[in-house]
C-alpha cells in the first residue's frame, strides 16, 4: 500500500488496530479503524516489522462506532485503543479472542462465558510517563505508536483520586531538578491513600526531599519512594502506613507493587478462581498458588484449604507472609523463581489443586510439569491470550478437560484481556 487508498477493514488485531489483507498476503494495521468499515488510509510504513497505515477518513462507519468520550483519545493518547467502539462490541470481541485462543490450544468446543466488564473510572494503578521540556513538565501516557508523552488533563478509566494527582504532580516536577529529561511515576491507590514511586534521571538532593515531604503532606500521600532510573528503590517520605485490604486481610505492599487493576476486576478474578476449584478437594486439601504476588488469590483460597504460595519477588513474599501470620490465615509464602526453578512433578503431587497467575509471558517452564503431574485440578489466570494458547496446549495434549472459561475485561477500552480457565484431569466432574 505505497499510496493513499480506499480499503475495507476485515478484522481487529491483537492490539486493537484494524487489519487489511494486502494482495501479496501481508497484513497492514490501521489504528482506530473497525471491522467492516470502508476507510481511506495513508501510505503504509513499516514499523517493528509490520506495516502500519494512518486512518485518513472513515467512508462507511461501523454501526458499532461511537464518539470517543475522552478528548485525549483523538489526540493520540496510547492509554486506550478502543474508545471509538461500543462497549458491547468490545466485550463480544474479547470473548471471541479467548475462544480462538483456546481453539488453537486444542479446545475447539470450549464453552466461554460472557465477558465480565469492569466499570470505567475504577483503575487504581497508573504508570505515568514524565518528561521535562523547556519551561514545563509533562505528566501523562505515551502517544500511540510513539515515545512522545501526551500531557493529561483528564482520564476516564483512572479512579478520580488518581486523576486529581496529575496537576499537583506536574507542579511538583517543575520544582524538582532531579527530573532532568524523563522519568516515571507509578501510583497505587491503597486504602491509606495514593502510594507514589517516583523514578527520575537525576539524583534527589536533600532540599528536594524536603519539597517531596511538603508535597506528600498537601496531597495526602502517606509514602513516596524514589529511585534513579532502574536503580534501587528507597523511601524518600513516610508520613504513615501504606496498606491495602486483600479479601479482608491488611497487606503492606512495597512501593510500585503489582495490584489487580481495579477492585471489581480483582473480585471477578477471585470469584472465577473459586468457582473453578473442585467442589471437594482431595486428600489433605492443599492448594498451590503459583506466582502468588501479594496474596490476592492465596488469601481467599485459604478458606478452601491450606495454601502454599510461591512467588519470586522477595518484597511480595515478605508482605504476604507477614499479613498471613498477623491475620492467622492458612498461607505459607515461599520465595521461588518459577521460571528458573519450577515445581517438579514430584512436588506437585502433594496438592489437590494448583492455581497459577503467571506474568504476561505465561508459564512455559511450569505448565508442562503440571500437565504431567497427578494434580487433579488446575485454575489458570491469564493476561495474554497468546501465552494462554501456548500453555493450554500442554493440558490438551495430556488429555485434560477444560471445564470453564471466563473472560474478564478490567482494562476497559484497551485490547488487553484477562481470563480464568479451569482444567480437570480426565473427564468432567
Amino acid at each position: 500500500m505505497p499510496d493513499a487508498a480506499e480499503t475495507t477493514i476485515t478484522a481487529l488485531g491483537a492490539g486493537g488496530d484494524g487489519m487489511v489483507s494486502l494482495p501479496g498476503g501481508e497484513t497492514c494495521f490501521v489504528p482506530r479503524a473497525l471491522p467492516g468499515e470502508r476507510v481511506l488510509v495513508g501510505p503504509a510504513t513499516r514499523r517493528a516489522g509490520a506495516l502500519h497505515a494512518r486512518l485518513e477518513a472513515v467512508l462507511s462507519p461501523s454501526p458499532a462506532r461511537r464518539d470517543p468520550p475522552c478528548p485525549h483519545f483523538t489526540e493520540g493518547c496510547g492509554g486506550c485503543a478502543l474508545q471509538h467502539w461500543a462497549p458491547e462490541a468490545q466485550a463480544a470481541w474479547k470473548r471471541e479472542r479467548l475462544r480462538e485462543a483456546l481453539s488453537r490450544a486444542g479446545y475447539p468446543d470450549a464453552v466461554v462465558a460472557e465477558t465480565v466488564t469492569t466499570p470505567p473510572g475504577r483503575r487504581r494503578r497508573a504508570d505515568f510517563a514524565l518528561r521535562r521540556s523547556p519551561g514545563q513538565a509533562l505528566v501523562g501516557f505515551h502517544e500511540s505508536g510513539s515515545g512522545a508523552v501526551l500531557d493529561l488533563a483528564q482520564c476516564l478509566v483512572l479512579d478520580p483520586r488518581l486523576v486529581a494527582l496529575i496537576d499537583p504532580l506536574r507542579d511538583l516536577l517543575r520544582r524538582l531538578p532531579a527530573l532532568r529529561k524523563e522519568g516515571s511515576a507509578v501510583v497505587n491507590l491503597l486504602d491509606t491513600g495514593p502510594d507514589l514511586l517516583l523514578r527520575t534521571d537525576g539524583a534527589l538532593s536533600p532540599p528536594e526531599r524536603v519539597v517531596l515531604a511538603a508535597f506528600a503532606q498537601r496531597a495526602g500521600i502517606p509514602r513516596i519512594a524514589w529511585a534513579r532510573k532502574d536503580g534501587p528503590v528507597e523511601i524518600a517520605v513516610q508520613l504513615g502506613p501504606a496498606t491495602i485490604a486483600l479479601s479482608g486481610v491488611e497487606v503492606a505492599p512495597a512501593p510500585g507493587a503489582f495490584l489487580q487493576a481495579s477492585p471489581e476486576g480483582e473480585a471477578a478474578i477471585i470469584a472465577a478462581v473459586l468457582a473453578g476449584l473442585p467442589a471437594r478437594l482431595a486428600g489433605r486439601r492443599r492448594i498451590a498458588d503459583l506466582h502468588a504476588g501479594l496474596g490476592t488469590l492465596s488469601i481467599p483460597l485459604a478458606a478452601q484449604g491450606r495454601v502454599a504460595a510461591f512467588e519470586g519477588e522477595a518484597t511480595a513474599v515478605a508482605a504476604l507472609a507477614t499479613a498471613a501470620a498477623r491475620a492467622g490465615v492458612k498461607v505459607t509464602a515461599t520465595r521461588r523463581d518459577l521460571v528458573r526453578q519450577p515445581l517438579t512433578v514430584a512436588e506437585l503431587s502433594a496438592f489437590a489443586a494448583v492455581v497459577l497467575d503467571p506474568p504476561y509471558a505465561g508459564a512455559a517452564e511450569q505448565v508442562p510439569l503440571i500437565a504431567r503431574s497427578t494434580v487433579p485440578a488446575v485454575v489458570y489466570v491469564s493476561c495474554s491470550p497468546s501465552a494462554l494458547s501456548r500453555d493450554a496446549r500442554a493440558f490438551a495434549q495430556a488429555g485434560w478437560t477444560l471445564e470453564a472459561a471466563t473472560p474478564i475485561d478490567q482494562f476497559v477500552h484497551s485490547a488487553q484481556l484477562e481470563a480464568v480457565i479451569a482444567f480437570r484431569r480426565g473427564g468432567r466432574r
